[in-house]
């Protein structure tokens, strides 16, 4: 796929969706099912144009009602999405209206987003990427090449409250501030181990699987995709203290 467009004749909204993205691009392959690509050398640092980009590729997802799935990859078989750029990229907290703050706005709507979301991970994910990945829907690693983490501490920097508040969802709060305060990475099988990703996948079995997938969601009513992912998030354990997760 070619890291800035590829759009297959059956997509709709074709020029909107073929915008003059710099930090990925994407290839709709049928009216359900779009994939996007990260390609930001060196190591796919979020910046402000990531986060820019981003927020309109979100608000393409939302008003698409054709679409069901996308995948999120990187071109980079080493680096999959790394944590915010400061040091080159200062601008990179922007805010947004109402004080509401850039990056964390890209995460909420897209966890929110009517389409299931994908993070088809190969390579290294840390802090920001670590954030996204944790938005998404469905996260999927290589078993062989895959590490991820939350480095923020080790850093003397304390994560965001949303994506500390996922994480703790997902693995439970004693595994969540192991990975939070050890700020170490994990490689695929220790990350399916303790529930940051759905499952660690063989390699060169990932891809082909991922495609599988989103596929068949793609054949789907995206009414009924739109309706379960709100009724399990209605369900969700939001507040500390409830029944249903694992410490």
């Amino acid at each position: 796929m070619d890291v800035h467009a590829s759009t297959s004749n059956d997509s709709r909204g074709s020029e909107a969706w073929s915008g003059s993205w710099t930090h990925f691009g994407f290839d709709r392959r049928s009216r359900g099912y779009c994939r996007v690509r990260f390609g930001h050398p060196p190591v796919n640092a979020v910046t402000a144009t990531t986060v820019a980009e981003l927020a309109e590729l979100v608000e393409l997802i939302e008003q698409d009602r054709d679409l069901n799935v996308v995948v999120f990859d990187s071109a980079n078989p080493d680096f999959y999405l790394a944590d915010h750029d400061t040091e080159h990229d200062p601008g990179g907290a922007a805010a947004l209206p109402a004080g509401a703050h850039a990056w964390l706005d890209v995460l909420v709507r897209l966890s929110r987003a009517p389409v299931v979301s994908i993070a088809a991970i190969r390579g290294r994910v840390g802090g920001a990427g670590s954030e996204f990945v944790l938005a998404c829907d469905l996260r999927f690693a290589s078993r062989e090449n895959a590490l991820l983490g939350q480095v923020e501490v080790g850093t003397d920097v304390v994560a965001e409250r949303g994506p500390a508040a996922r994480l703790r969802r997902l693995v439970g709060r004693g595994r969540a501030l192991e990975i939070l305060l050890v700020a170490d990475d994990l490689d695929g099988p220790r990350a399916e181990q303790y529930g940051y990703v759905n499952r660690a996948i063989a390699d060169d079995q990932l891809d082909d699987e991922v495609e599988a997938m989103a596929s068949r969601l793609a054949r789907f009513d995206h009414d009924a995709i739109a309706r379960t992912k709100s009724y399990v998030d209605q369900v969700s354990d939001l507040t500390p203290g409830r029944a249903g997760t694992r410490s």
